[in-house]
């Protein structure tokens, strides 16, 4: 009895267990900060010869996300270990987390381009398994598959942009590309990076027409919605945009493209949060409208938004992630997450109740928060700035809306007469209790205890606007006039619109055009249009036949020798004479191997032209060994014995092996609708292509400079004569390796189908 109460516990510490690396990574974070200052750099050797090196840099904008990543993190996994209790598979989840939580940290630590790239699309990956995790679901399956393609289709148009970049800056570091950056205007490539830059970030940060993908996302198990939508995931593209606007904000088409889809993104996002009534979609959807605050504020040209775009990051997570976790706990208590359906909870989830309600504050940008402080920080870049009267309207607007959506989390839902679908509502376990609880007490004690995040959000503000000077502290007195009224108009626009929330839903759910255009109907287009071209691609070149095939791989090598003869054309003339020089034809005057090569070709024709008029099965197969016989002996006499005996083994290996088997199988099939006429023309056209290619190839000067290194490096680097041998083996190791492996599962695959016909065999033996 006492080991069988004990094993409840035992499972318990196991899965609590798995907070510790979050945890620990987060201690030896504020240790470093303490005892060790900004920046920490670092870099090790990849590989060399191709430039590529594992550097890493860390100032005051990778800390800030690093104590996001892991110290929400850690909390976050501790309240998995409570919502997936009894879940079989949620040691899948886990091991999923911790690898994305470890590409996270690489994104925001790395220093070289394409390391970042890397870890980019390993995010993008393990997104995708934990979107999907409930995988049995056709929505979960959905929603993974339109963010895995959404994203990932970004991080192509961002790797164009590294590659780009990486050309116009002479190299791939990130920190070297930033001190070029004034000096990189001028290129004409730049235009092409940045749009490509924009478009990949765009993607991951959900930013207009590429927004629909994270509301869908909810499909996703709640601990993740709460980590990837608070302190990663979506919050990539805002960290790259952050890092690079020191070298780009003197650019008009970066500071008008930010502040433009950063605009349209947070007004849509909010508007669309209205048509919501699942309380975690209407959370997403305000993620999407934060999202584009935080890609406005890095577009506004004055440098005190740097500290704006700091602690906004910091208060967006602060609230969004217990906010995310209360709608956890909320559907775990009652079943439901529409808000329809939900009243009065306080009574029955108090703990769950007063998170909230910390964090609703903090959302609201009411006083005594860090939302406060951060919005606060907003209206004063935004005047600083001189923004577009538009602009300073829509942010009004969207600070409106996210004050209502915490009304609806708090208020609405905790308050009034007790309302839910079971019944009899309960708190949840502590493991899911404490964690939201936690973290908006952090934001609480940002407010009354500022000194605490002024290092930080400092440090991380001076790497976005380097040229942002002396900071001040978040405690500083408050403006008095213009931003206190611009922060009494949200509140009270706010309170209206939590008020008239039910009518406005209704409102805008009976506009059924938002649902036929915009980007979401035009991504389902993309889709079926994408079938469709594949069905039809498919027919074409898919139809069952050989000689189909065949057909198709002949016509593509004789376009690509036309393109290819054309291109080389203009460097050079055909090289007629070094292909046949007709000095040559006087036999007495040819080498050795002139001979050989006449040999060979008049087996490869005579193999090649038997093959056509034979009909027979064992015929048609002795003459097309011809062919490999005649091109065994061009390799034999042109330097390449080893190519030539090993040409002769399978040649004589294939004509063993198919005799052996051709009695096995019926007479052929009759092939009278053959287009003969069409088949010899392709194959005429085809030869003279090739022909083409030679022409022009000899006509090249001959570059013996790899020739010559190998021959050299073969013996003091490789201790071998046979330089063929040493490429085979040492330079191209790999390579070679990769080969045999393709052989031996070729084997394996095939063992099973010659052991049945052995017993096939021995059977009618």
């Amino acid at each position: 009895m006492q080991a069988t109460d004990l094993k409840p516990h035992a499972a318990k510490a196991r899965y609590l267990s798995v907070a510790l690396p979050p945890l620990a990574g987060f201690l030896l974070l504020i240790w470093g900060l303490i005892h060790h200052p900004l920046p920490w750099q670092g870099s090790l050797d990849w590989a060399p010869s191709l430039g590529l090196t594992f550097a890493v840099y860390v100032d005051g904008l990778s800390a800030q996300f690093l104590a996001l990543i892991t110290g929400i993190g850690a909390l976050v996994f501790l309240y998995a270990t409570g919502y997936l209790a009894g879940e079989p598979r949620q040691g899948r989840l886990f091991l999923i987390l911790t690898v994305f939580m470890l590409a996270m940290i690489g994104v925001v630590i790395a220093d070289h381009l394409l390391l970042l790239f890397l870890f980019w699309e390993l995010t993008s990956l393990t997104s995708f398994l934990l979107v999907g995790f409930y995988h049995e679901n056709e929505q979960s399956r959905t929603s993974a598959r339109q963010a895995l393609l959404v994203t990932m289709s970004g991080g192509l148009a961002l790797l164009a942009a590294i590659l780009l970049l990486g050309e116009i800056s002479g190299g791939y570091s990130l920190q070297a590309l930033i001190a070029q950056g004034p000096t990189l205007a001028d290129d004409p490539r730049l235009p092409a990076a940045l749009i490509l830059l924009l478009v990949g970030c765009f993607t991951k940060s959900a930013q207009f027409p590429f927004h629909f993908w994270l509301p869908n996302a909810m499909t996703a198990p709640t601990p993740v919605s709460a980590y990837l939508h608070s302190a990663t995931m979506v919050k990539l593209g805002i960290y790259l945009l952050a890092r690079l606007d020191p070298a780009l904000n003197h650019l008009l088409l970066w500071e008008s493209a930010l502040m433009s889809i950063g605009t349209l993104t947070a007004v849509w996002g909010a508007v669309l949060a209205l048509r919501e009534r699942d309380l975690k979609r209407i959370l997403a959807w305000s993620t999407v409208s934060a999202l584009g605050t935080l890609t406005l504020l890095i577009g506004l040209p004055n440098p005190g938004a740097g500290l704006a775009v700091a602690a906004f990051l910091f208060a967006h997570a602060l609230y969004k992630a217990p906010l995310f976790m209360v709608a956890g706990n909320i559907d775990h208590a009652t079943g439901t997450r529409v808000i329809d359906h939900l009243m009065g909870l306080h009574r029955a989830m108090p703990w769950t109740a007063m998170a909230a309600i910390l964090a609703g504050l903090s959302m609201a940008g009411l006083p005594l928060s860090f939302g406060f402080v951060a919005k606060d920080l907003i209206s004063v870049a935004k005047a600083d700035a001189e923004v577009l009267t538009v602009v300073s309207y829509a942010t009004l607007f969207v600070n409106a809306i996210a004050a209502a959506v915490a009304g609806i989390a708090t208020l609405r839902v905790f308050g009034g007469p007790p309302r839910w679908p079971r019944g009899e509502a309960h708190e949840v376990s502590w493991r899911m209790a404490l964690p939201p609880l936690l973290i908006a007490l952090v934001a609480i004690e940002f407010e009354f205890l500022p000194g605490v995040a002024d290092p930080l959000l400092g440090a991380a503000a001076i790497a976005i606007a380097p040229s942002l000077g002396v900071i001040r502290d978040i405690d500083a007195s408050y403006p008095s006039g213009k931003v206190i009224t611009a922060t009494e108009i949200t509140l009270l626009v706010g309170l209206i619109l939590f008020l008239i929330w039910d009518w406005l839903h209704g409102l805008l759910q009976r506009i059924h055009w938002l649902d036929r255009i915009g980007p979401t109907a035009c991504y389902e287009l993309l889709l079926k249009q994408l079938t469709r071209v594949a069905a039809w691609q498919t027919g074409l070149l898919q139809r069952g036949r050989l000689a189909g095939y065949l057909s198709w791989t002949l016509t593509g090598l004789l376009a690509l020798a036309i393109g290819a003869s054309f291109a080389m054309h203009q460097a050079s003339e055909p090289g007629w004479g070094g292909l046949l020089d007709w000095s040559t034809l006087v036999f007495a005057d040819w080498p050795a191997q002139h001979w050989a090569w006449l040999t060979a070709a008049v087996l490869m024709i005579a193999g090649a032209a038997a093959s056509m008029v034979l009909r027979h099965r064992m015929a048609l197969l002795m003459a097309s060994g011809l062919v490999g016989y005649g091109s065994a002996v061009l390799f034999l006499f042109t330097g390449a014995p080893d190519l030539a005996f090993t040409q002769f083994a399978v040649e004589t290996a294939l004509v063993v092996v198919a005799a052996a088997l051709l009695p096995h199988y019926g007479a052929p099939p009759v092939l009278s609708n053959e287009p003969v006429l069409r088949n010899a023309l392709l194959a005429l056209a085809s030869g003279a292509g090739v022909l083409l290619l030679l022409v022009h190839l000899f006509a090249l000067p001959a570059d013996a400079q790899l020739a010559t290194w190998f021959g050299e490096a073969s013996l003091p680097l490789a201790h071998g004569r046979n330089v063929v041998n040493v490429i085979i083996v040492d330079f191209r190791a790999l390579d070679t390796l990769g080969e045999i492996t393709v052989v031996m599962f070729s084997l394996l695959a095939a063992l099973p189908l010659l052991g049945a016909l052995a017993r096939s065999v021995k059977r009618e033996g």
